[in-house]
């Protein structure tokens, strides 16, 4: 548990520094977009080329990666599932339903996810942690897209979505492994240094996402915020918990499956609902809340599941 709570003290410390650039320089339409395309388009792709280049691509690894991916869309499906349940057993209206499920379902596995994976189990858990994500997204353009639309279509948009860097990444990276050829020495350099963005940057960006929210002081019902809170940081993670215990699996894909699961809100989350006619400052506070009281959760959860896993057949 150690790594586990200083990798998360280091990201609320981040998380505050964020919110003090904020609230000096509050977030523009610009700035905001900058902050993701580093993030996504640059920090990530380097932290999976980064892990695929320090692990030699063999079968057991190529299996296992194929696992994650069906474990990651099956388990998403899941907590889409347990959120929408939760959301009808307390009488929500159904198109809000179908929004909190995708709240309650999806975490962020890329931005913070994939890095925490990296720093407790090094370059391995990152390349898994980064497929996790790939199904995760997976399942977002395509069952969470038609649970957003009315007409409950899966659109060509939505797939084209699945079409970017990070997926050209993972493929491309191991598509070079997999023939046994070697990257240059500076390649791996440049992929290892800006792969340490991906964690200070996510972070950074989430706290400056903060004084926008307490600017902007819309009401939210507390059972509509805390509802998709609940079933994400606390029910979804220790219902896989409880999977895992009875189906055996590898003990390294059922570590990170719990620590993704356990993963707060989706970041992209106000950035789907305003796609889609939804409620894009519900998805904003969910993400910034989830991701401020993750900080607490993750923590005990990942203590919680370790005991359940430990004492799996």
């Amino acid at each position: 548990m150690a790594p586990v709570l200083s990798s998360i003290l280091v990201m609320g410390v981040i998380v505050g520094i964020g919110a003090i650039i904020g609230k000096k320089l509050p977030l523009t339409a610009d700035s905001r977009k900058l902050m993701i395309m580093l993030i996504v388009n640059v920090a990530m792709p380097c932290i999976i080329l980064d892990g695929i280049f320090q692990l030699p691509i063999d079968r057991t690894l190529l299996t296992q990666i194929f696992v994650i991916f069906a474990i990651a869309v099956l388990f998403t499906c899941m907590g889409i599932l347990l959120g929408w349940i939760g959301a009808k057993a307390c009488k929500v209206p159904d198109k809000e339903a179908r929004q909190l499920a995708i709240l309650a379902g999806c975490g962020n596995t890329g931005f913070i996810g994939l890095p925490l994976c990296a720093a407790l189990f090094g370059a391995k858990g990152a390349l898994l942690a980064a497929v996790f994500d790939a199904g995760l997204d997976f399942t977002i353009w395509t069952v969470g897209v038609m649970l957003l639309q009315e007409k409950r279509k899966l659109t060509l948009g939505g797939l084209k979505e699945l079409v970017n860097i990070p997926m050209f990444a993972i493929a491309g990276g191991l598509f070079v492994a997999v023939l046994g050829l070697e990257p240059p020495d500076i390649v791996k350099q440049l992929t290892g240094s800006l792969a340490k963005l991906a964690s200070p940057l996510a972070m950074m960006y989430i706290g400056m996402l903060i004084p926008v929210l307490l600017h902007n002081k819309k009401r939210v019902p507390l059972p509509m915020l805390g509802l998709p809170l609940a079933m994400k940081l606390i029910v979804f993670p220790l219902v896989t918990a409880g999977l895992l215990f009875f189906f055996s699996i590898d003990q390294e894909l059922a570590h990170v499956t719990l620590i993704q699961t356990a993963m707060p809100t989706i970041a992209m989350a106000s950035i789907l609902f305003a796609r889609y006619a939804a409620d894009e400052e519900m998805g904003a506070m969910t993400t910034v809340f989830s991701t401020l009281l993750g900080l607490l959760t993750i923590p005990a959860v990942i203590a919680m599941g370790n005991l359940i896993l430990q004492h799996s057949p």
